[in-house]
């Protein structure tokens, strides 16, 4: 899947998507595209835990 992440601005933002995905699905893989403030995720888990899971640490996902 992939998500957009307005907020997303700086490695320390991407640090912290990242550690919100891996939380929710420790096996997911996670490509951060920095410029274009997006995130692509290879994840077993639903698109919906994934972004409650970004909300919640302040990175709202479309």
């Amino acid at each position: 899947m992939k998500l957009h992440i307005e907020s997303m601005t700086c490695g320390g933002c991407a640090r912290s998507v990242t550690a919100a995905i891996k939380d929710v699905d420790p096996a997911a893989t996670v490509d951060i595209d920095l410029p274009g403030r997006n995130v692509k995720i290879e994840s077993s888990q639903p698109v919906e835990s994934l972004t409650k899971a970004l909300e919640d640490v302040g990175f709202p996902a479309k």
